[in-house]
């Protein structure tokens, strides 16, 4: 498992192992979700999980429209609050009548049915026991110390602020350096010639640390002084004119700006290693021959 790594090109939060979609899956029984058929028998909806709709004779919960949300608002995140509640519904519905249709059928008995229901319940299964493990990591005590940690990690940290235009050819760089020596604006020329992104910045980098940049480029920039222009630099981008604006020690980023990230890591990290010993003890056998394991 590797480090965390508290600087601002780290990769993107990663939830924790999610389950949301196995559980709408498994909504095709009742049974499976909080939709059930109405009878007299049946204790009345609490007032915490409402009946918000009602599809011959099958309840909709409160609950049920919150589990669909998990499955399928990402889609409708433009939505009104409105239009989302009936679309909801509208697919719960769908779901429920169509799987009265199947089982006038008696499809649940199909065989591949019943396989897939019971990949599907170890896979909601390991999803429940994996969000658990996770909510056990994150301790305050877990995420001062990881932060704790990281900062150290960083302590004495060089970062470098440059500008840089990035050209095709060598010639071109030179004939840039020239034109800069001479008085152009270091920025106007970025957005002139520069075909990097950061072009329209003015070349502008923002704050780097030596491991965020390509080792021809960052081996140049970090041994160069505020205000300095470099010669052209080869890299697998092209060539590059590098000027430094500004050197610094790395300043570490505040807990709350990062406690999410922490949260992410410790949590994947929980899984990872929960995953880890159980694999250290699992008996696993493999069959090569698995036609003729059939006929033992």
């Amino acid at each position: 498992m590797t480090s965390l790594n508290l600087l601002p090109h780290s990769a993107p939060r990663q939830r924790p192992i999610a389950f949301a979609t196995i559980a709408a899956l498994l909504f095709v029984l009742p049974a499976a979700s909080g939709c059930s058929k109405n009878s007299s028998s049946e204790a009345p909806a609490s007032a915490s999980d409402p009946v918000i709709a009602r599809v011959n004779g099958v309840d909709i919960k409160q609950s049920d429209l919150a589990l669909a949300e998990e499955d399928v608002g990402a889609d409708m995140q433009a939505a009104s609050p409105e239009a989302k509640r009936e679309h909801l519904i509208s697919y719960l519905a769908d779901i429920i009548m169509v799987t009265q249709a199947a089982d006038k059928k008696n499809l649940a008995d199909n065989p591949d049915f019943k396989r897939r229901l019971a990949f599907l319940r170890s896979k909601l299964l390991m999803g429940y026991e994996l969000q658990q493990e996770a909510k056990t990591a994150l301790t305050d005590e877990a995420l001062k110390q990881t932060y704790d940690e990281a900062v150290k990690s960083m302590s004495g940290q060089e970062e470098v602020r440059a500008r840089h235009i990035l050209v095709e050819g060598e010639d071109e760089a030179k004939a840039i350096i020239e034109q800069l020596k001479g008085g152009a604006d270091f920025a106007k020329l970025a957005k002139e010639k520069s075909k990097d992104p950061g072009a329209a910045e003015g070349g502008d980098l923002g704050y780097f640390t030596k491991d965020q940049m390509v080792p021809e480029f960052a081996d140049v920039a970090f041994k160069m002084y505020p205000g300095q222009l470099s010669n052209p630099v080869k890299t697998q981008f092209g060539w590059h004119v590098i000027k430094v604006e500004d050197k610094r020690t790395k300043q570490p980023p505040e807990f709350e700006k990062v406690k999410d990230q922490i949260e992410a890591y410790l949590a994947r990290k929980a899984q990872s290693d929960f995953i880890a010993k159980l694999r250290q003890s699992a008996k696993v056998e493999r069959f090569d021959n698995a036609a003729e394991q059939r006929k033992n």
